[in-house]
Order: structure tokens, then C-alpha cells, then sequence
């Protein structure tokens, strides 16, 4: 599988540019995926300058309903005439940051003919599974971090369930994708164990030290390797890299095959 990371907070070459939020562009042996597009056209013009091809994505996920990973959702739409983009059936649900900042999606794109609307265990192609946290325990939960929800007109802690994880299967391998692992990095290891793991862990809001270093020691307990980005921060990252041989940070323009 080959990852080239479109978006994220940061850049590791001087022909793109950074900005908060994530995309990646995965391909597999079967399928060339747009796994979430930033909080702007950014994404596009970053492919453009690293020769990925949006028009060739035979599909896109969006992982969750934040204006970070679904901000460029129309400029994919234009960019690309025909992938279908398949999205939570929450992902359109108003979302804050504490009671005042909105960050959620465009809602005027709800009703776009691309949008597929996926359930928990939706088979998307070959060896593409979406899943949610759907009736899954968490025991592991760090909370909200100030995140929000609108629900009968009054604000309360979010709950994620706008979230999806992408697991692609390939070559005997089980390889997850996750945007912000909103649901809990600890919980969602549980839930799905699997070979390599791709997305952010929310941790940024997290200061090192005796709660991080735990988290470190749970995920040592698994084979996984992990390649992290975005939210995870990168203080945290340092901190956990010193602890986790099988952690790796991904920045936009980063190429690697997987």
C-alpha cells in the first residue's frame, strides 16, 4: 500500500504547504482512495504539486463531521466528477469547540447525489471496510476535551458518533485509517487490533507526562505499528516516540509505502 499525505499540520518538504487539519491519499493494490480533505482547497493544491492525480481516486472516505477533514469536501466534488464520498450518517450534525467556535461541515453539501451514507461494517470495495464505534464499550474514554454537540437545541460533550475508521485488508495485513481517533486511540486498539494504524490519537490537549507515558505503555502491548499525524501534537509525539519504537510521524508530502 502506498500513503502520500496531502495534508497535515506540518511539512517535511518546501513544495507544499501545512495547515491544520489532515488528508491522505492511499493507494492499494485495488482502490485509490482520498481519505479526508483538509479544511480548504489546500489538499488539491498540494497533489497538484506532489503529481497525484484527484481525478484517478475511485472513491473517498471523510472520517468524521469537522471542518478540518471535511472542509475541502467541495473542492473534491468539483475536482473529481465521479468517486462517490461516503460519509457518516451524523457527519452533518452541528459540532463546537466549547459553546461558541463551529466546526462543522458546510451543510449545503448534505444533500449532494455523491454522498453515501455508510453504516457500521459497510464493505466499500475490495478489502475496504468502514466501521463506527457503534455499540462498542469504551473503557479507556479521556472525554471531550471542551468538543461539543448540538442535541434538541442545546449544547452537550460530544459523543463521536459522527466518527468512521477505515480497515483495509491487503497482503494478509489489517491496516487502519482514523482521522482524530475522537472515540479513544486506546479503545479503538482494542476494538480492532490491528497491523498498522494511520491517523491522529488527540492527544494534543494532553501535557506530557504520567497519563501519556500509560498511554504509552498500552500501546506497546501491541504488535501495531503506528503512524501518527494532526492531532496527536508534536510535544506528545516526542514524548511518546521516546517510549514506542513502532511510532513514526507523518507530515504532509510525506511518501511511504506501507
Amino acid at each position: 500500500m502506498k500513503l502520500t499525505v496531502l495534508l497535515e499540520n506540518t511539512a517535511s518538504c518546501p513544495e507544499v504547504e501545512a495547515e491544520h487539519g489532515l488528508s491522505l491519499f492511499i493507494e492499494t493494490d485495488c482502490h485509490k482512495i482520498l481519505f479526508d480533505m483538509g479544511q480548504s482547497d489546500l489538499f488539491a493544491r498540494n497533489a497538484d504539486a506532489l503529481g497525484v492525480d484527484l481525478t484517478s481516486a475511485d472513491l473517498a472516505v471523510l472520517s468524521h463531521g469537522h471542518y478540518d477533514h471535511g472542509g475541502g469536501l467541495a473542492r473534491f466534488l468539483e475536482v473529481n466528477s465521479h468517486a462517490p464520498v461516503y460519509v457518516n450518517p451524523h457527519v452533518f450534525e452541528p459540532h463546537y469547540n466549547g459553546t461558541e467556535k463551529y466546526i462543522g461541515l458546510d451543510t449545503a453539501l448534505a444533500g449532494n447525489p455523491r454522498l453515501r451514507t455508510a453504516h457500521n461494517g459497510l464493505q466499500i470495495g475490495e478489502g475496504l471496510t468502514l466501521y463506527t464505534a457503534d455499540g462498542r464499550k469504551k473503557q479507556h474514554s479521556l472525554g471531550a476535551f471542551g468538543l461539543m454537540m448540538e442535541k434538541d437545541g442545546v449544547l452537550i460533550p460530544e459523543d463521536f458518533r459522527h466518527e468512521q475508521y477505515l480497515l483495509i485488508e491487503e497482503a494478509g495485513r489489517r491496516i487502519l485509517v482514523s482521522g482524530c481517533s475522537h472515540n479513544g486511540i486506546l479503545d479503538i486498539l482494542e476494538w480492532f487490533a490491528p497491523d498498522v494504524l494511520l491517523g491522529g490519537f488527540h492527544f494534543t490537549k494532553l501535557s506530557p507526562g504520567k497519563e501519556l507515558a500509560d498511554a504509552a505503555a498500552f500501546l506497546n502491548r501491541f504488535p501495531t505499528q503506528y503512524y501518527t499525524c494532526h492531532c496527536t501534537g508534536t510535544e506528545q509525539y516526542a514524548f511518546l516516540r521516546e517510549r514506542m519504537e513502532n511510532l513514526h510521524y507523518i507530515a504532509c508530502g510525506d511518501r511511504i509505502t506501507i
